[in-house]
């Protein structure tokens, strides 16, 4: 157990961010399995109205550095392609 004001207030700060990187991860876990349903059913039109604001949410963690800028921009090029392909 941390004995310091400044240590115990870093174990605090550090329990909120985690619980709160927990629930964007899992936010976007969710949306990306939600428009890969889309795209595996064929639904292209749907999943092609979704996939902005996917790539909000995967934009947005790459800037809080919940995941990598290029986990993230990885991540929407392959949505992207998965998307075009089933199209054609």
């Amino acid at each position: 157990m941390a004995h310091h004001k400044d240590a115990i207030k870093r174990i605090r700060t550090s329990l909120a961010a985690r619980a709160r990187n927990r629930a964007n991860r899992s936010r976007m876990r969710s949306e990306l399995k939600r428009i890969r349903g889309l795209i595996d059913a064929g639904k292209t039109a749907e999943a092609r109205e979704l996939l902005p604001s996917t790539q909000s949410i995967l934009h947005r963690l790459a800037r809080k550095r919940v995941i990598h800028r290029n986990a993230a921009n990885r991540r929407i090029s392959r949505l992207a392609l998965a998307i075009k392909k089933r199209e054609a």
